[in-house]
């Protein structure tokens, strides 16, 4: 399915709080020409939690427009309601999207037998693919290895963003999941690893600032050349660590407003990087060689 390094796109926003057409145009750009495999747009980094159901699919719909069939984007309409989670996904089916990426439902802790039924309706009642997303650290509900190989027998579930940094769980999820199945790391200071022991990419926040070097990671990652690997990855380490200083996309919004590609934009209940989050951000900006404004 993908491979490679893909962005969980943050949503430009300008100060008052409005979607920033002008700013997404150029961050697209920005990700094509970088050799971005992939954009996640809508998700938890673009902060889809605060987008009104109609700013949400005209967001889609515009990057979609943006991106030309350049690189694919994958719509982010998972939500904790079975039936908004398959309203929103057939709001954008009928868009040129290469798939979707469904967060488990948050919140309200379903059993593993309710997130398999979950994700079964909504792949049931789409065409497009579907891209699962276990995230526990936000949603306070793990989908287990095990229940996500019964839902990779699902013709339309095609692939896993795990952003659980458990090692150990590559090679099982590759064994349960079969070779088709997409692998994919939600934790950037583990994905080269993850890639190493037999994942297919990462959905990375810290592709966002650094998009041509997470790129030239992943290519060596998914090569086996680790030494290759290793290095361009210690190169961003600092970036992995200091884009969650605070919750992200706090951080990572405040290093792309830096770099002059989008205006210091972010709704309420998030709010712009603090003072003391500030130095070790732009401290591994400068480190990782990112040119400031």
């Amino acid at each position: 399915m993908f491979k490679g390094s893909m962005v969980a796109l943050v949503t430009p926003m300008t100060v008052d709080g409005d979607v920033d057409d002008r700013a997404l145009a150029g961050l697209v750009e920005f990700h094509v020409e970088a050799g971005t495999r992939g954009l996640i747009i809508a998700g938890t980094t673009g902060e889809s939690a605060t987008l009104r159901r109609d700013e949400h699919v005209a967001l889609i719909a515009r990057a979609v427009e943006l991106a030309d069939g350049r690189l694919p984007i994958i719509a982010g309409t998972g939500s904790n309601s079975t039936a908004q989670t398959l309203d929103l996904s057939r709001a954008v089916g009928s868009l040129d999207i290469a798939a979707y990426l469904l967060v488990t439902p948050y919140y309200n802790k379903p059993t593993q037998e309710g997130l398999f039924r979950h994700f079964t309706a909504v792949a049931d009642a789409v065409e497009h693919s579907v891209v699962l997303y276990n995230v526990p650290g936000r949603t306070a509900v793990d989908l287990h290895p095990e229940t996500v190989g019964r839902l990779a027998e699902h013709p339309r579930i095609a692939g896993l963003k795990e952003a659980m940094a458990e090692l150990d769980r590559v090679p099982k999820l590759r064994e349960l999941c079969g070779d088709g199945f997409g692998l994919y790391s939600g934790d950037d200071a583990t994905s080269r690893e993850f890639m190493l022991r037999g994942g297919d990419g990462v959905i990375s926040v810290t592709a966002n600032v650094v998009p041509d070097l997470m790129n030239q990671m992943c290519e060596a990652a998914l090569a086996g050349d680790a030494d290759k690997a290793a290095e361009i990855d210690g190169r961003i380490t600092g970036l992995h660590d200091a884009l969650f200083v605070e919750a992200n996309p706090i951080p990572v919004k405040w290093a792309l407003q830096r770099m002059g590609l989008i205006d210091a934009g972010i709704r309420l209940p998030l709010t712009w990087l603090s003072e003391g989050g500030r130095d070790s951000v732009e401290g591994a900006l400068r480190d990782a060689g990112v040119m400031l404004s």
